[in-house]
Parts: structure tokens; sequence; C-alpha cells
């Protein structure tokens, strides 16, 4: 049996595994240390297992996950959400849809220390979801932008999902921060060009509530303008160099600490449950990303993605539509496990091909950022909904059902970086030159 025949064999008994609902990342490992045995011997699968564990365990870059994990905690737990959704309620919850685009606003600006897009989903599910169900805000909309405004976690800065592409694609993390910059304002924005559409045909869906004196806007700002310095101070350090994704990670992570202590919304035990859940995360993407090294070390061995690379570059078709394809792929895989599980698995096969085919590496990664946005809430697997349906208790029909008008903003700006690669490739050209 040749390498290339072992390597689908090993591929297909992994999906087995997954349907059996074992640990994504032992599954992966499991498959790669047989595979890589069946190859290339016991003793040297069992050195490849040791060395790869220990090297991620180990590995000084990736204590990025927990540094940004954290912050993102430490912001959910300390109630800045609320201020940031509160402070966008004043200035335009009284436009038609209002406090659905505050809903977009607050998470837009929440998203700039938190790089969850569950945590995301959840804290507007219960910050926006009872603000809205005061002025009789129809459940379809309510519901489906809070679980959809929990995707934007996929592509704007500090990202876990661009974090993970620039480890597995070995990219520079802060130019994929700023490739995500562009696309994910644009991407904000179409949600609420899409709210205010809706609320002006149909007014009974999204009342206005009431407008706020000018004062009490202004005196909401600070609570925006903090979140501002805590974003340029992380992306803008990793950007002029003064200091690595991991320190800028660290840096962040005690200036929202700092922040929150200040104004007296951090007690020791936010504090300790923000660790915990920081931890809980990080040593689940850390496992996987050990599975995966495993596996990826199996996968390398066997050819498959040197072999696919050029089988797919001979084919007589335009290299867009091979593209298009590949993240036809993802989003299917994604469909039967979890979106960033399959990332991990199948980023390094994929990633070869879109280099062959000479698609830009940052241009690949912000595609398959927005393939991960409509992965968080398209169904089956649609993590982004089912943590609102647990919140609310709204059925999950309703929920799709309010969420799907705003994946045309999601397929439109996924189509417009096709059409206009710029629009990921322009920032990071200009500040890294």
């Amino acid at each position: 049996m040749n390498e290339i025949m072992v390597g689908i064999i090993g591929l297909a008994v992994l999906l087995l595994l997954f349907a059996t609902g074992i640990e994504l990342g032992f599954a992966m490992g499991l498959v790669g240390f047989v595979g890589f045995a069946y190859l290339n011997g016991f003793h040297s699968a069992i050195n490849l297992l040791s060395r790869d564990v220990f090297d991620v365990i180990t590995n000084y870059g990736y204590t990025v996950f927990p540094l940004f994990i954290l912050m993102g905690q430490i912001g959910f737990n300390a109630g800045i959400a609320v201020r940031l959704y509160d402070s966008a309620h004043k200035f335009i919850g009284h436009v038609p849809g209002g406090l659905a685009m505050a809903t977009v606003l607050g998470a837009t600006g929440f998203k700039t220390i938190c790089g969850s897009s569950a945590a995301t989903a959840a804290t507007f599910a219960s910050v926006a979801i009872p603000e809205m169900d005061r002025y009789v805000y129809d459940k379809k909309l309510s519901t489906g932008i809070v679980a959809t405004v929990g995707s934007l976690g996929c592509i704007i800065p500090p990202s876990v999902v661009l974090i993970l592409l620039g480890v597995l694609t070995e990219q520079s993390i802060g130019q994929l921060f700023l490739a995500g910059v562009i696309p994910g304002l644009i991407i904000a924005l179409f949600f609420m060009g899409i709210i205010y559409g809706w609320a002006k045909l149909n007014p009974a869906i999204a009342p206005r509530s009431e407008r706020s004196t000018w004062g009490a806007r202004i005196r909401s700002l600070p609570e925006v303008f903090w979140i501002l310095i805590v974003f340029v101070l992380v992306v803008g350090g990793i950007m002029r160099g003064f200091f690595t994704p991991t320190e800028a990670g660290a840096v962040g992570t005690f200036a929202v600490l700092l922040l929150a202590v200040v104004k007296r919304d951090m007690t020791f035990k936010k504090y300790i449950t923000s660790v915990k859940e920081a931890l809980r995360t990080a040593i689940m993407i850390l496992m996987l990303i050990a599975g995966s090294t495993v596996l990826g070390h199996f996968i390398a061995v066997s050819n498959i993605p040197q072999k696919t690379a050029d089988w797919v570059v001979a084919l007589p078709v335009h290299p867009y539509l091979i593209m298009f394809f590949i993240c036809i792929i993802y989003e299917i895989g994604g469909s039967f496990i979890d979106d960033l599980t399959f990332m991990i698995l199948a980023t390094p096969i994929f990633y070869p091909v879109a280099l062959k085919l000479g698609f830009p590496p940052l241009w690949f990664g912000i595609v398959i950022a927005v393939v991960e946005m409509i992965g968080v809430i398209i169904p089956p697997v649609a993590i982004c909904v089912f943590v609102v349906k647990n919140i609310t208790k709204v059925p999950i029909g309703i929920i799709y059902k309010g969420a799907a008008p705003f994946l045309i903003s999601l397929i439109l700006v996924w189509g417009l970086l096709f059409l206009f690669p710029q629009l990921a490739l322009w920032l990071p050209s200009v500040f890294y030159k």
C-alpha cells in the first residue's frame, strides 16, 4: 500500500472517530501516531508523539492563546460589553432598528478585546436581548443579530481564528490582524444596513427607543475611549514592532484588568472565574494543535498535501474556481465537526494548494476567516446560534430565520475579497513596507 492510500485511509478513520464523539485533539493525535508508525516504524512514531506534544505545550509562542483569551474573559466578566452597548444605545437607539444596530456597534467594540465568537454571543445575549425585549423587538431580529455579531470574533483583531491561522500557516499575526480590520468593519456596516432596511420596511419589528440627550451621550464616551486605547496599544504595538504578539497579549490583558479594577468592576471571584474560563478554552486549543501537529506530520509523509497541490494546479479551471471549492469544503467539513477544529485539520492541506495557485498568504487567511464567520451561524453545527438558544430559550428555528438575512453580508464580503483582494492586503502593505 503506497503512502497516499495510507493517508486517505487515515483521514477516513479520523472522520469515523469524529462521529463517535471522541475528543477531537485526541482523535487527530491517535490517527497521526498510528499512521506515522505504519509508514515509518513504531519507535519513530513514539519519538514524534512525545516531541510534538512537548513542543506544543512548551512553545513560548503559543502562550498568545491563553493571554488573549484571558483578556476577553476579563472584559466579559467585568461588564465592559454592557457599557459599550449602553454608549451605542444612547447615540443611535432612537433610529429605526437602533437597539439592534447598537448591538453591532457594541459587539464590534467588544471584539477589540475579546477574540471569542461564543463569548461575544453569550455576552450580548445577556445584555442586548433583554433591552430589545423591553421595546418589544421581534425575536427573529433580536436573537438573529446577536447570534450573527458573535461571528465578528473570527476576523476583528485580536481574533483567535486569525492567531490560529498565523500559527498554522507561519504568517505574521500582526499582519493578519491588520488584514482583518477593513473586511471586519465592512461586515459590521453591512449588518447595520440590513437592520435599518429591515426596520424601515417593517417598523413593528424594531420600535424606536427614546432619544438620549447630548450630555448623556458625551458622558458615555469615556467607556469607548478606553477600549480604543487598549486596541491601539495591542494592535499598534504589534504593528510597530514594540512587542511580539505574546507580549501584546500580556500588555492587553494587564490593561483590561487595570481598567476593570480602577472602575471597581473586577472582584477576586470574577478574576478567578476569568482565569478558569480562559484556561479551559486555551487548553482545548492547545490540545487541538498538539493532535493536529502529530496528524500533520503523518499527512506530510503521506505526500497528500504535495500531490493534492500538484493535481489541483494542473486542473484546466480558473484558480478562483478552485479556491471557491476549497471554501465550500471548509463549510461542509465544519457542518460535521466544529468549524475551528476542521480549520486546524484542513489548513495544512489546502494552504500549499493556495500558494501554488498564486494566492497571497494574507488574502487566503482572511478569506478562510470569513468562511469561519459563515460556519459559526449556519446549521447544523452553529456554535453562536446554540449559545443564544441556551441563554434565551428561544426556539432554534427562529434564531436561524433571524440570522439568515445577515448571511448576505458575509457572503457579499467574501465575494468582494475575490474581486478586490486589496480589501485585505492594503492595510498590511501600508504599515509593513
